[in-house]
């Protein structure tokens, strides 16, 4: 079990960190989008400094969630970019609701397997 949490983590890890850098370095080819997609980015591409962040978090939250000593730390800060991801897939466009329901499950599957090292914040 211990291997497949690791290889899941690191498979999350690699996914956000490649979305991330993607922010800054536009490798990616970009999909065609929905009429209400197109809205979403060209509302985005409004706040210069929203991807930006967003890509920085991304990779952060990336790499920390990839190494199982910072992987606490990783699950949150990813989560509020992982909520925004699993709320856009639930109410702009429901093609990729599958998918984000997955990652927001693997997670909060870590947040939860985790939740004794965040006794201490709670104290």
């Amino acid at each position: 079990m211990k291997i497949v949490k690791l290889v899941i983590c690191i498979l999350f890890g690699l996914l956000f960190l490649n979305a991330g850098l993607d922010k800054f370095f536009h490798y990616m080819p970009m999909p065609e989008l929905t009429e209400a997609q197109k809205q979403s980015f060209a509302a985005f591409g409004q706040i210069v400094w929203l991807m930006p962040l967003v890509g920085a978090i991304e990779v952060l939250g990336g790499i920390l969630f990839m190494i199982p000593k910072t992987r606490a730390l990783g699950a949150l800060v990813i989560l509020p970019v992982m909520a925004g991801i699993f709320l856009q897939a639930l109410v702009v466009d429901q093609t990729g609701l599958p998918m984000a329901a997955v990652l927001l499950l693997i997670n909060l599957w870590i947040i939860f397997d985790s939740r004794k090292k965040y006794q201490p914040m709670l104290a």
